[in-house]
């Protein structure tokens, strides 16, 4: 389904960028692993999908930094070629109450939420215009479309999301290349692990399916979204939360 597709996932050692990488590679893409730090779990993610027949590579860049993320656009280039998908995943979260929340509380959350998305797309927005459906797929969260007490700072990163992501959908259509975006509802990883279980009883009350997501469940629409088959979609934004209104 994704042969010969050259897809970057940033923010993808763990989580819900792990397993869209392992799911683009594991249908057929070159998969391009970003990380930051945790450099032996990004190898693992690239041996998943070798193992499975695709194929991936590591690399290195703090999204928050314009000159590494340029970097790692050559590295792709000279690796697969040009970009064919760019799956802006990488995102932290400092949640606090916003009367206890600082100004560099807030400014973090700003450079890799939205500076990081700026900084990659705009170090692959070339290939994405000029490839054959080129595809740039934005992780938001169901969060930025309900807010969520404590996270100011993190809500507002992704729900400016929505914005960037239809206007660079009408940048990108004549070219007839896509954007769209995924705000998944909670989600079964590391951040969902650290609430205190009282609290996720009480959303798990707000679920209609009356379960949290998967990150495979994630992880097969933004295959969907990669695929020709997404090719009339765009400007779209895909909420996977179980059927919580919002």
């Amino acid at each position: 389904m994704l042969a010969n597709k050259t897809c970057v996932v940033t923010g993808a050692s763990r989580g819900i960028g792990r397993a869209i990488a392992e799911e683009l590679g594991t249908h057929g893409a070159q998969v391009v692993v970003n990380y930051r730090s945790s450099e032996e779990a990004a190898y693992e993610v690239a041996d998943t999908v070798k193992d499975a027949g695709g194929e991936a590579i590591p690399v290195q860049a703090d999204v928050s930094n314009l000159d590494e993320v340029h970097e790692m656009a050559e590295t792709t280039r000279e690796e697969f070629g040009a970009a064919n998908v760019l799956v802006n995943n990488a995102g932290l979260t400092v949640d606090k109450k916003f009367e206890n929340m600082t100004r560099e509380d807030w400014d973090r959350v700003m450079e890799v939420n939205l500076g990081g998305v700026f900084n990659c797309t705009k170090a692959y927005f070339e290939d994405i215009r000029d490839a054959e459906g080129g595809r740039l797929i934005n992780i938001s969260s169901v969060v930025g479309q309900q807010g969520n007490y404590g996270q100011a700072n993190y809500a507002t990163t992704k729900s400016g999301l929505f914005g960037f992501t239809r206007t660079i959908a009408l940048e990108l259509a004549h070219e007839n290349s896509t954007a769209n975006c995924v705000a998944p509802g909670f989600v079964m990883t590391d951040m969902l692990e650290t609430v205190p279980e009282r609290v996720q009883e009480k959303i798990l009350d707000r679920i209609p399916l009356n379960r949290f997501a998967t990150t495979d469940d994630v992880a097969g629409i933004v295959r969907f979204l990669a695929s020709d088959d997404s090719s009339y979609m765009t400007g779209q934004v895909l909420a996977v939360n179980g059927g919580m209104e919002w």
